[in-house]
């Protein structure tokens, strides 16, 4: 297939190296992935995973997360990622059994109540009641998966052959999260930076390196400078909105396109500024990060890089999805001609556009975590810098963490991206 191949071409001669990973100009964090060797590894692991039904991607995404990790150094040091799909894979099978027996027991329970929607499957308000009862019922799970997931990927993370690592304290995270989330509800996201402020500091305060322990220090009052343009794009809509209902009443057309204009300037203005925030308030967070009263971090990165990283990688990704899919398309075009011409289709002719299809569809996710994931890590590492790294060379080993998962309920409720 000519698009593949071009694709996977410009991947291998260092095109995505040149224009999406600069060099590491500061700060004593490098990323060194290459763009050739994770696609690859992607684009092989991926189609173990389809021809396995889903059953490789614990192991696809050990697979990737151990190449990220050992591309990550701190003081020329790499870092080791020890954990393995078939702890990642056995532990999903626990947990699914597990979330099975729990909502049928929810199920019963609404049953029992009259709003189950296998007893009333006629019933639009049942079903709708039955939908939503399921879904809040996961919610303290996938909150608990959340924090689960990370103890598990500090347990597994070495560095200079010391682990990190986290204490067990996952419900108590589901519970403050739950509570948060709500403030930040009933608030109208007036509350966000407390809830990002509490719930970043709950888990960093039970993290280790050795027999070192992480401390989150700042104010979350802070965090509001990086809300800034979140609040503005919501002024916008809120004002568009006005402005629409102002031309709607007085029959104006011009009032009523100007408020769609500023409604819609709004809604990317807000889009945009949860990018803002999300990259301001990981460098406030991770600058008021120590470890053991002895080590620091400073962090930098710049908005308006990852946005780039985003938007032109998102062009590029699409106008490759665009070539490849048009390839395709031709040959299946030319393939049902054929068939259709011979007075005797024969559906064997289609197996190989399938196969193709499957492929392009793989490929273009790892051309995804070429051209955007592993981009911005390297960008993230690259403005990273940890202060008093020479203390680190004090800290000694820790006893492992009992229970430290293997990601469980992370894998069962699709938690997570690739790594």
């Amino acid at each position: 297939m000519p698009g593949l191949g071009y694709l996977q071409a410009n991947v291998n001669n260092g095109f995505i190296e040149e224009y999406f990973m600069p060099p590491n100009p500061q700060g004593n964090v490098r990323y060194s992935g290459q763009s050739g060797p994770l696609f690859n590894l992607a684009f092989v692991t991926g189609l173990l995973t389809l021809v396995t039904l889903g059953i490789y991607r614990f192991w696809a995404k050990t697979r990737i997360r151990k190449y990220i990790w050992s591309s990550v150094s701190v003081d020329g040091d790499g870092l080791e990622y020890t954990g393995n799909g078939l702890e990642k894979f056995l532990g999903f099978l626990v947990a699914m059994v597990f979330l099975a027996v729990y909502l049928a027991a929810i199920q019963l329970l609404l049953f029992f109540i009259g709003f189950s929607a296998f007893t009333n499957p006629d019933n639009e308000i049942a079903i709708i009641i039955s939908i939503y009862a399921s879904f809040l019922a996961l919610i303290p799970f996938i909150l608990f998966a959340i924090y689960r997931s990370r103890r598990y990927k500090l347990a597994r993370t070495r560095l200079r052959g010391i682990r990190f690592g986290m204490d067990s304290a996952a419900w108590g995270y589901a519970l403050r999260a739950i509570g948060h989330y709500f403030l930040t509800v009933i608030t109208l996201g007036i509350l966000l930076p407390r809830q990002t402020f509490y719930l970043t500091k709950y888990m960093t305060d039970r993290s280790y390196y050795g027999d070192a322990k992480f401390e989150q220090r700042g104010r979350w009052q802070a965090l509001y400078a990086a809300l800034k343009h979140v609040l503005i794009g919501i002024a916008l809509i809120i004002g568009g909105g006005a402005v629409i209902a102002a031309g709607t009443v007085n029959n104006t057309v011009a009032l009523a396109i100007l408020g769609g204009v500023v409604l819609f300037v709004g809604y990317f203005w807000v889009m945009i500024g949860f990018v803002y925030y999300q990259v301001r308030s990981f460098a406030y967070l991770a600058s008021n990060t120590v470890l053991g009263d002895k080590v620091g971090i400073t962090s930098s990165p710049s908005t308006g890089e990852i946005i780039k990283i985003v938007l032109v990688g998102g062009i590029v990704l699409g106008v490759a999805a665009a070539v490849l899919f048009a390839v395709l398309g031709g040959v299946f075009y030319g393939v049902v001609m054929t068939s259709v011409g011979s007075g005797q289709p024969n559906i064997l002719l289609f197996v190989p556009i399938a196969l193709l299809y499957v492929a392009v569809l793989v490929a273009l996710g790892a051309l995804g975590l070429v051209m955007i994931t592993q981009p911005i890590i390297a960008h993230i590492a690259s403005t990273l810098h940890i202060t008093n790294v020479e203390a680190l060379a004090s800290i000694r080993q820790r006893a492992a963490d009992p229970g430290a998962d293997a990601e469980g309920f992370a894998e069962a409720l699709d938690i997570g991206g690739a790594i």
